[in-house]
Formats: structure tokens, C-alpha cells, sequence
């Protein structure tokens, strides 16, 4: 009975150590958008995906992206319709071909150590880190995005 007690706390233990080291938007990424984001893709300065697309030339000219500051904006650039974008335009370049780094990895910190910090936190929540868009994504690609709240 000792045994299965022990067993049974190793287990609850492990579970519990798991989930306070999983990367979620409100543990984790809201804080790096937050601070490095919200100045160009927040909803004080930053348009909706549909206005932002309808006007690009305009809001770039201004140096704004699209809104990007909460979490139902965002998965939309990482899982469906804009599948793969965020990973396009934060990723180093050690997963291109071209070997070339997103246009926004530059944002992600004043350093390259802090870069690549924050990198690593965003593919942790990302979980499938691809830079493929929605028609070239295969189910199980598609099935690998973590992206928890």
C-alpha cells in the first residue's frame, strides 16, 4: 500500500511540475507582446486584419502593422486563416531556407540573447514551429499548434 501511495505522489508531482513549466498566452506571451508589440500592433494604434489589408500601404506608411495585442488575434496568425505568419515574421532564420530572419524578429529584444529568449518562449507556445502557410500545412502540422491560453 506504501508503494502506491509513493507512486501515486511521484505522479501527481510530475503532473503538477508539467503544467507550471507550460508556456500559455496568459503565463508567458502576453508579457513579450506587451512589451515588445503593442507599440505597432496594439488597440490604440494598430487596425483590424481586414482594414489593415484593405489599407495596407497606408498603415505601413505609418509604421503600423495589424492588431496583434490579445490572444484570439493572435492565433489567428500562427493556426487558421493566416496560418504560419507570426512564425514567418519572428523566426530567426534557422528555419528558412534562405536562412534569412523574419521582419520582425529584430522587435523581439534589444539583444540578440534577448531575441532569442523570447524566440524560444514563443515556440514553446507555438508548439509546431512552421513557416508554412494554410494550403501547404498538413492535418498533422496543423494538429501540432499548442497555442493554450
Amino acid at each position: 500500500m506504501k508503494k502506491l501511495y509513493a507512486i501515486l505522489g511521484i505522479t501527481m508531482l510530475m503532473s503538477v511540475a508539467a503544467n507550471a513549466q507550460e508556456t500559455t498566452w496568459s503565463g508567458n506571451i502576453r508579457d513579450i507582446v506587451e512589451r515588445k508589440c503593442n507599440s505597432c500592433h496594439g488597440a490604440e494604434s494598430a487596425p483590424e486584419y481586414q482594414l489593415f489589408k484593405r489599407e495596407k500601404d497606408t498603415w505601413l506608411a505609418k509604421g503600423q502593422g495589424m492588431r496583434m495585442d490579445s490572444y484570439s488575434h493572435l492565433v489567428s496568425f500562427v493556426g487558421w486563416p493566416n496560418t504560419g505568419a507570426l512564425m514567418r515574421r519572428l523566426d530567426d532564420g534557422k528555419s528558412s531556407k534562405e536562412g534569412k530572419a523574419g521582419n520582425m524578429h529584430q522587435y523581439l529584444g534589444a539583444t540578440e540573447e534577448e531575441r532569442q529568449k523570447n524566440l524560444t518562449i514563443f515556440k514553446a507556445w507555438v508548439g509546431n514551429w512552421s513557416l508554412k502557410r494554410w494550403p501547404d500545412s498538413t492535418k498533422e502540422e496543423l494538429n501540432g499548434i499548442k497555442v493554450k491560453y
